[in-house]
């Protein structure tokens, strides 16, 4: 708060408005001298003689009695080399002996017996500020004063911790020692500081300031600052809390109100709320002087305004989320079909599930692909495209489309894998995807695929479930990671009742991964549903078996989208 530096330019407005405040005070000033006057003008001019005779006056402890502090006369012990080595306690007033009598109940402390050497009965007190201020005294010859002083006191019950601020006064040969008990002043400054609050009364006649002990170090300003008035104040507002200053000094100096406003000075961020009341000469009369509490509310602000960014940001993404979750549900509703008795033609029933990503935008990466060639074969295909969100299903759409494109060739899969591969390498962001791509040849029931880094499909004959072998040299590779790569197709003769499912890991993988026993899990739920409850024919009862086996591998630990695509031969 640079009080002490002349204001900028500024605007015009800021300068119109600066002016206004010393006007209004200005204003008020001579109101309250034009009163003073009125009311100091019939005052008598001559003061009465005293009396005659006057009363003796008071003895030392008489006075000693009338201070309002617990007080100590002190006298001090020169050593030889003039220095103080000891100083006598020679009195106490009824403040200190009051202090004593409810700090230390009962018989705590030894009886008072008159003059005793203060480091003799106070031991501990040699080891605080005390004797440098009573030397400082002795050759300064002016009051000294400590802000904290401690000291322990052993009793006869146990030690006391004493806290007080100590003053020491020198008193014609002699010292007065005053304390404040328990420090209540550095306890209020240091509350003021805590709480970053801070309180003052500014006189309207002479700006003369009375302010609390933390009003300089909440504000920031150093010791030696002088302290501001209003106008002064005014002057160090910034220009856009200038209005609201005028209208509190306003409301509080001629409509007689409490008012509160907030205020920033000039060179500083933080930000101070005023609760200013008017002081009356007299109830109803005259607003005299102006008291007013400054709180630092920035912390508070900050916080405040973290909230609301937060919130802002949370209902943004919010609506993020649900505008992404209803294209990408438009988008997967379009492309993830649903079975009924299209495959019926090719000597095969077809049953689907899907169970999206209840943590994410309620729709991921995973497809599904079933679809009828001009060669009278059967394009099967299941996917799981990297990441999750919009990206995902843009992706899964790109590859799945690209796959029916390129399945009109009649070339076989491990080709079609090949190219599928290039597609999603030559995506301009890092698109990875894994896929089983399969062509059934409904004249030999065979199941001819390739795998590019997916789970293997896994064959339920008999009620006895396993995966079928691997293409030579193993799963491929992940769709996107190397261009040029080359795949290899496997085949399995499907017979009467046999039921291949294709599957994403997304419904078997559990943290953390383990895809063997993903894969042992999957393979113990398959046989499972099939002994409790066999699919029933068509494709209503190939759905049940489905349902039932998705919602035995199911729970709250899958974090990703899960997909089911089921083949039986009937």
């Amino acid at each position: 708060m640079p009080v002490d530096v002349p204001p900028p330019a500024g605007s015009a407005r800021a300068r119109l408005e600066l002016q206004a405040i010393r006007a209004l005070l200005d204003a008020q000033r001579r109101r309250v001298t034009r009163y003073a006057e009125r009311y100091t003008a019939g005052a008598p001019g001559d003061v009465p003689p005293a009396p005659a005779t006057a009363t003796p006056p008071p003895s030392g402890q008489d006075v000693l009695d009338a201070l309002p502090v617990p007080a100590l006369l002190l006298a001090p012990v020169f050593g030889d080399n003039g220095e103080i080595r000891d100083v006598l306690l020679l009195a106490r007033n009824a403040a200190a002996r009051l202090f004593a009598d409810s700090r230390f109940p009962g018989a705590a402390l030894p009886p008072w017996t008159g003059p005793v050497s203060l480091f003799a009965r106070v031991p501990s007190l040699a080891a605080t500020a005390i004797p440098r201020m009573l030397a400082d005294a002795h050759r300064q010859g002016v009051p000294q004063q400590s802000d904290t002083v401690e000291w322990l006191l052993n009793t006869r019950t146990g030690p006391v911790r004493i806290n007080a601020e100590v003053r020491i006064a020198p008193c014609g040969d002699r010292f007065l020692l005053t304390w404040e008990p328990g420090g209540r002043l550095s306890m209020a400054t240091a509350a003021q500081q805590l709480v970053r609050t801070c309180w003052a009364e500014w006189n309207l006649a002479d700006d003369w300031v009375e302010p609390s002990r933390g009003f300089r170090q909440v504000l920031g300003l150093a010791e030696d600052t002088p302290l501001p008035s209003l106008a002064d104040l005014a002057a160090a507002t910034v220009p856009e809390c200038l209005p609201t200053l005028y209208q509190t000094l306003y409301d509080v100096v001629l409509r007689k109100r409490v008012t509160t406003c907030e205020l920033r000075f000039r060179g500083s961020e933080r930000v101070f709320r005023m609760v200013a009341e008017p002081v009356r000469i007299v109830p109803g009369g005259l607003v005299w002087a102006l008291r007013t509490v400054l709180t630092d509310v920035t912390t508070d602000r900050r916080r405040r305004e973290a909230a609301r960014r937060a919130e802002r940001d949370a209902r943004r993404e919010h609506e993020r989320a649900e505008a992404v979750a209803e294209v990408a549900g438009v988008l997967r509703d379009a492309v993830l079909p649903h079975f009924q008795d299209e495959l019926d033609g090719y000597g095969l029933e077809a049953a689907a599930v899907y169970r999206p990503d209840a943590l994410g935008a309620g729709v991921g990466g995973d497809w599904y692909k079933a679809r009828g060639l001009p060669d009278g074969r059967l394009l099967l295909a299941l996917g799981d495209a990297r990441g999750h969100g919009l990206e995902a299903v843009t992706l899964m759409a790109k590859l799945r489309y690209a796959l029916a494109g390129l399945a009109y060739t009649a070339e076989p899969v491990e080709r079609l894998t090949q190219w599928l591969n290039e597609v999603a390498c030559a995506d301009d962001q890092e698109s990875t995807a894994t896929a089983i791509i399969a062509r059934y040849h409904p004249e030999r029931t065979l199941f001819r695929w390739t795998c590019a880094g997916h789970p293997r499909p896994v064959l339920l004959r008999d009620g006895r479930a396993g995966q079928l072998p691997a293409p030579a040299g193993g799963p491929g590779l992940t769709l996107g990671v190397l261009p040029g790569t080359s795949y290899n197709a496997t085949e399995t003769t499907l017979e009467t009742g046999d039921i291949v499912l294709m599957y994403s890991d997304g419904l078997t993988e559990r943290r953390p991964a383990d895809p063997e026993k993903d894969t042992l899990r999957f393979l113990d739920a398959a046989e499972r549903c099939f002994r409790a409850s066999p699919p029933g024919p068509g494709h209503a009862g190939l759905q049940g078996y489905v349902e039932q086996l998705v919602a035995r591998l199911d729970g709250p630990h899958r974090a990703d989208d899960a997909t089911l695509l089921a083949l039986r031969r009937p």
